[in-house]
């Protein structure tokens, strides 16, 4: 499977950012496309090493792109770079300028783990008429829908992340993001309202400490009538989770982006 390492000038981070995508070994362009997230601590490369996912993704006309998110969470920060619109607006613009790729609501998708859960459902419900379907593994969804108060009395902000200091909390989601363009279950409803929901994926480790978010979550989308997919698995936040289920959500998005019977979860 043709593999491109890209480099390239971004204009709305004003930086040097880098890609990986997987080019599809069959099939008739225009492509459509998942843009997979990594999660906070990793980079563009994560999903590449540490999955087979070139093995997954050999019967499948689909490319993958994997940006590097650094430790952004995939919002707008507050006090900060707009790396939202690097993410939903700017790559896609990039790629579909360089890759023959379908450049229609009903060829994006959009997925990842941990953060990358979060800014995949980011994206696709702050842009609702770009992505045709997101997926979450382990994400940290409740992210952006908390005063900073609230995550001073959460168990696990005592873990060693970034993603659980005051600081980097305010400097991407502010004091009260509640309401907000971070929050997932305000930009979920919005998008319902609109008829314009994609449609969503979501899975957690029910040994992952990000279950208990993924569950309110899940608690939260059904009191409003909000449709989703939630499914908990055994399993932890880390790779052997994610390397397995990652096939799910390669068929899920097969389904969406009319790629029916490409593949199976087997």
């Amino acid at each position: 499977m043709p593999v491109l390492h890209l480099e390239w000038k971004s204009e709305v981070l004003r930086k040097d950012t880098r890609s990986i995508v997987f080019l599809p070994k069959s099939g008739e362009p225009p492509f459509p496309t998942l843009y997979l997230l990594h999660g906070m601590g990793d980079d563009q490369s994560a999903w590449l090493r540490r999955t087979r996912l070139e093995v997954y993704l050999e019967a499948l006309p689909l490319v993958v792109v994997l940006p590097d998110g650094y430790q952004s969470m995939y919002t707008d920060h507050e006090d900060g770079p707009p790396y939202g619109i690097h993410l939903a607006e700017e790559i896609p613009a990039v790629m579909e300028r360089w890759l023959p790729l379908h450049r229609e609501r009903s060829g994006r998708a959009v997925g990842g783990l941990s953060m990358g859960g979060y800014g995949a459902l980011r994206a696709a419900l702050a842009y609702p008429d770009r992505y045709v379907s997101a997926h979450s593994h382990s994400g940290a969804l409740r992210h952006g829908g908390r005063r900073i108060e609230e995550w001073e009395r959460t168990e696990w902000k005592n873990r060693p992340s970034p993603a659980r200091e005051r600081g980097f909390l305010l400097r991407v989601f502010g004091e009260n993001p509640i309401g907000s363009r971070h929050d997932l279950e305000a930009l979920a409803k919005a998008a319902h309202a609109d008829g314009k929901l994609p449609a969503l994926h979501l899975d957690c480790g029910r040994e992952d400490f990000l279950l208990e978010d993924n569950r309110e979550f899940h608690r939260r989308l059904e009191a409003a009538g909000i449709p989703h997919t939630y499914i908990e698995h055994d399993g932890a936040h880390n790779w052997d989770y994610w390397d397995l289920h990652i096939r799910e959500a390669l068929a899920f998005h097969a389904r969406h982006l009319g790629m029916d019977g490409a593949l199976s979860a087997d």
